[in-house]
């Protein structure tokens, strides 16, 4: 063991908490899914808080190299982002848009998602009101059938026909498209084909009085392993930024994790036995050990059940993470010869040498998801972006 002096430049110590993404990565997730649903399929990425963590226009912009042409957010202030950013795609807004939030997405020219006639009278009302002031653009309208996830949307396929009906009649408004959104295709697709078949069902009704619209419905999982859900565009995620659907090995579906969550060792100190770490003193060294402290916590989106089963990655070895996570801080219990030094790296997710720490694994060891473990990173974790290792 090294200490008191650091081995890193004093300027890089104020990364605390870095989180370097792959840009190279995304584009060549997107040209994978590209390739498997075909070229009569458009692929849009979802890109919504914050780009699943790896932030929104840079994602967004690798994405739409490696063949994306739509990109979907959840709120009116995510579309309005990508556009000022001047993507080159077609947004769609999925989520309910509250009324103030709604201007930001038709300023941002935004598809947007209705399935009741009071949310189409309000895009009426706009869609007057921004004819009257300028020459604008109609508002493209998607539907959505509710098969099953009992969120947005409606069950009642003759509503929703209605409703289709009242948007193709509006001034102002372009029916676009009609979607639904599968609850299991990662675990169940005997039943996500049952649900497929109701909305394909709907969508030949649609159809037949309403020539051209879009269908829409895959996710990742079902992009990827059910070829018919394809329909006319796909709409992936975690997909896109090389994590499982099915919370298992990414690379093994070709996918490439683009993200790596780093800290560094800020402090290196001695335990004796019977010495406690954390709050709560809920870790009691059984024997002399030592503790290194990395200045990241759960205000940067390590939670704090990490403390349960976490590692991390020092040394090029797996390190308990002991003690309570703090909102600033975790300990890690490095061992009576510890073999690692003040300012030395450590990865939280990502790899070091021959072992390898993914989203997936930290998602098993918190008993969560690995959507969760990377949109949780926080504003405060600072995004560092690469391709292939050269600066982007």
């Amino acid at each position: 063991m090294t200490g008191g002096t650091p081995v890193v430049d004093p300027a890089d110590m104020a990364l605390r908490a870095l989180a370097r993404v792959n840009l190279a990565a995304i584009e060549r997730n997107c040209a994978l899914i590209r390739r498997e649903i075909g070229a009569d399929v458009a692929l849009c990425a979802a890109v919504k808080a914050n780009g699943y963590g790896h932030g929104a226009v840079q994602s967004a912009r690798a994405a739409v190299a490696g063949g994306a042409t739509w990109l979907a957010v959840a709120t009116g202030g995510e579309a309005a982002e990508l556009r000022a950013a001047r993507l080159d795609a077609r947004l769609i807004v999925l989520g309910a848009l509250a009324p103030e939030e709604l201007d930001e997405a038709l300023d941002a020219d935004a598809d947007v998602v209705a399935w009741n006639e009071r949310f189409v009278e309000q895009l009426a009302t706009a869609a007057g009101a921004r004819a009257a002031a300028t020459a604008a653009p109609p508002i493209r309208v998607h539907l959505k059938l509710d098969v099953g996830m009992g969120r947005l949307g409606t069950r009642d396929a003759d509503e929703l026909l209605r409703v289709a009906d009242r948007v193709a009649a509006a001034p102002g408004l372009e029916l676009a498209g009609a979607m639904t959104h599968f609850p299991c295709a990662d675990e169940d697709v005997a039943l996500t084909r049952g649900q497929l078949a109701a909305f394909t069902a709907f969508g030949e009704r649609l159809r037949a009085a309403h020539p051209g619209v879009l269908l829409h419905a895959a996710n990742s999982a079902a992009a990827l392993a059910l070829p018919e859900s394809r329909l006319d565009l796909v709409r992936c995620g975690i997909a896109v930024y090389g994590l499982s659907p099915w919370e298992d090995d990414a690379t093994a579906h070709g996918l490439e994790p683009a993200l790596e969550l780093r800290s560094w060792v800020a402090a290196l100190k001695p335990l004796a036995a019977g010495e406690t770490v954390g709050y709560g003193a809920r870790f009691r060294a059984q024997a002399p050990t030592w503790i290194a402290t990395l200045p990241i916590g759960y205000g940067d989106g390590v939670r704090r059940g990490w403390e349960r089963d976490g590692v991390a990655l020092l040394g090029g070895r797996r390190r308990p993470l002991v003690g309570r996570v703090s909102m600033d801080n975790v300990t890690v219990d490095v061992g009576p010869e510890p073999g690692v030094a003040l300012g030395d790296p450590a990865i939280l997710i990502g790899a070091a040498g021959e072992e390898r720490l993914t989203a997936e694994e930290v998602a098993r060891r918190l008993g969560t998801i690995n959507y969760e473990v990377v949109t949780a990173l926080s504003a405060r974790v600072v995004r560092a972006y690469h391709r292939d290792g050269a600066p982007a």
